[in-house]
């Protein structure tokens, strides 16, 4: 078994493709653990680790919640809605007094871009960026690729197009890092003013016409629209982004081939796609589901074995 090259999960920016190749090994290991009756492992016996959710989560909570059950680690959930934070305590001595309680790893969500790696550089543990702000959210970049060599055998060479709201998405950014990083093309499709200005420095074809890129791509990742980051409308109304964006059935089976239809959750049902195009059979929006907790045990598993090598 090898060893990351990082100490932390800041960033797919920071991975080389052994790091992913070695992440995408371990969780097929775990994938098969959690399909046994008995889905548990004394891998992390010893470790403690605290989710720090300073934005509101479910899905990535409860997925990376129960990947640290499946490793019997010791878990400490931390709201920052009730937390001292509030009080105007810093982030830095929020996680120096966790830490203090001997807490071996943090999973942090934050609101604001660089959170996780601020935070990796002024406290001693190791940290797992779990979404910051609009910025990166690697887990979640992880579980898409290996959903998608999953699906079709290799993500290298095959095209993938990412639609709908580009720049307030996380998502996206970490997802175009992975795709380039393995090898596949990658496409961005979505109204000019969901999609940022310096996309095309990253190597990234850009179409506004969905039905071109739908005929282009092998996968399409479809995004929600972020109204919760919007401080402005960047578009007439939902409707007509559901009329030129919106993935339906017909839209589907009229294309010359079929596609992967994959989506990060949670689904905006009847926006960006509709519920026949989501509980179909080209959708792997559970697999991707699925594959988060193995994902993360992976990731999770391989910082704490990296951990104790230098001790």
């Amino acid at each position: 078994m090898g060893t990351l090259s990082v100490d932390h999960l800041v960033g797919i920016k920071d991975l080389s493709e052994q790091d992913i190749d070695l992440i995408f090994q371990t969780a097929d290991n775990f994938k098969s653990v959690l399909n046994r009756p008995i889905k548990k492992v004394p891998s992390l016996r010893d470790i403690t680790i605290a989710n720090l959710f300073f934005e509101n989560s479910t899905r990535t909570r409860l997925s990376f919640e129960l990947a640290e059950k499946r490793l019997s680690a010791d878990v400490v959930n931390f709201s920052a809605a009730s937390s001292s934070v509030k009080k105007g305590e810093t982030l830095i001595d929020t996680v120096n007094n966790i830490l203090a309680m001997k807490v071996d790893m943090v999973v942090m969500r934050h609101p604001n871009p660089g959170a996780a790696k601020f935070l990796a550089e002024n406290v001693n543990s190791q940290i797992v960026n779990a979404g910051d702000g609009a910025h990166e959210h690697p887990t979640q970049a992880l579980l898409d690729s290996f959903s998608i060599r999953e699906k079709l055998g290799t993500v290298k060479g095959k095209k993938v197009v990412i639609v709908g709201d580009i720049s307030h998405s996380r998502v996206a950014l970490s997802n175009i890092f992975c795709l380039q990083k393995l090898g596949a093309e990658v496409m961005v499709c979505g109204p000019a003013t969901l999609i940022p200005k310096y996309i095309k420095d990253l190597n990234v074809r850009v179409e506004h016409d969905l039905r071109k890129a739908l005929e282009w791509c092998d996968v399409a990742n479809m995004l929600r629209i972020q109204l919760e980051r919007m401080d402005v409308n960047y578009f007439p109304s939902l409707r007509e982004y559901t009329m030129l964006y919106g993935l339906n059935k017909d839209l589907l089976d009229s294309l010359s081939k079929k596609i992967v239809v994959m989506h990060p959750g949670p689904i905006n049902r009847g926006v960006e796609i509709s519920s026949a195009v989501a509980d179909g059979k080209q959708a792997i929006i559970l697999d991707q589901v699925e594959n988060g907790v193995a994902i993360r045990m992976a990731v999770i598993y391989l910082l704490a074995q990296k951990n104790k090598r230098q001790e």
